[in-house]
């Protein structure tokens, strides 16, 4: 009997120090940090690895360090000039103080996520529409800065903020629609006008050249034929120069 319970007295201490063993190990990965408490006070901050904690006396919470993609859900905007709009986001952001993420703010990823709704809002409500769709990315660096210098007490950096997708009313649409049609018609007519411009030029420079040049307009009318003559056609009508027949109208004359 006495050897009976020795034996049950050795297989209960050694189960107890594989638990205590075991609460004592932790290990990290390579993008994880443990915020170790001590008797409910913040003690250090562990890197990755095998690490050794007091069992019972000690905490360890592990902080992700990895940057985090974050959906803004789609936020009711009104903006500037009082257009209802619909705006959605995503947020790229890390923790690079693990000790203050824990300690600053309950919950870290939610109190971020609503700071990021609302500073989203704010933000766009201050701005016009045609800045909103022109200036995006003036606008997606002024959100980062206010966010992350919101969230740098909880030991957040926010390293990015993209606006993804701005939902416009049907109206509005047909409005914008309409409008860049009539800038496309606008554009064509310019480039009309300055196109009949510089052949008005290009003209006016030619018959002043033919004008001091004599020779040039025969030249002319001997393409002109020449042209004509390509086209096959069956009867050609053309206006004959008197010049041409002037030699022989003079010899007409004398012989009356």
């Amino acid at each position: 009997m006495f050897g009976l319970g020795s034996g049950f007295f050795w297989i209960i201490a050694f189960a107890f120090v594989v638990v205590i063993i075991g609460a004592a190990i932790r290990i990290l990965r390579e993008y994880e940090r443990g915020v170790v408490f001590r008797l409910g006070r913040f003690s250090e901050v562990k890197g990755p690895g095998l690490k050794f904690i007091i069992p019972i006396v000690d905490q360890m919470t592990k902080i992700n360090m990895r940057t985090i993609a974050m959906d803004v859900p789609p936020q009711d905007i009104i903006s500037r000039d009082n257009v209802s709009i619909q705006v959605n986001a995503v947020l790229y952001f890390r923790v690079v103080h693990p000790d203050k993420a824990l300690i600053e703010v309950d919950n870290y990823l939610y109190a971020t996520s609503q700071l990021a709704q609302t500073s989203l809002r704010s933000i766009l409500g201050q701005v016009e529409l045609d800045d909103l769709l022109g200036q995006r990315d003036k606008i997606n660096h002024d959100l980062q800065e206010i966010l992350d210098r919101q969230t740098d007490p909880w030991g957040v950096k926010i390293s990015n903020v993209e606006i993804k997708h701005v939902d416009l009313p049907t109206e509005m649409k047909r409005a914008m629609a309409r409008q860049a049609e009539a800038e496309r018609e606008r554009r064509a007519k310019v480039i009309h006008a300055e196109g009949e411009f510089q052949a008005s030029e290009t003209l006016a420079k030619a018959a002043g050249r033919i004008a001091t040049e004599p020779g040039a307009l025969q030249l002319r009318f001997l393409q002109t034929m020449t042209e004509i003559a390509a086209e096959k056609n069956s009867t050609i009508l053309f206006p004959m120069p008197i010049d041409l027949l002037e030699p022989f109208l003079g010899e007409k004359k004398q012989e009356q």
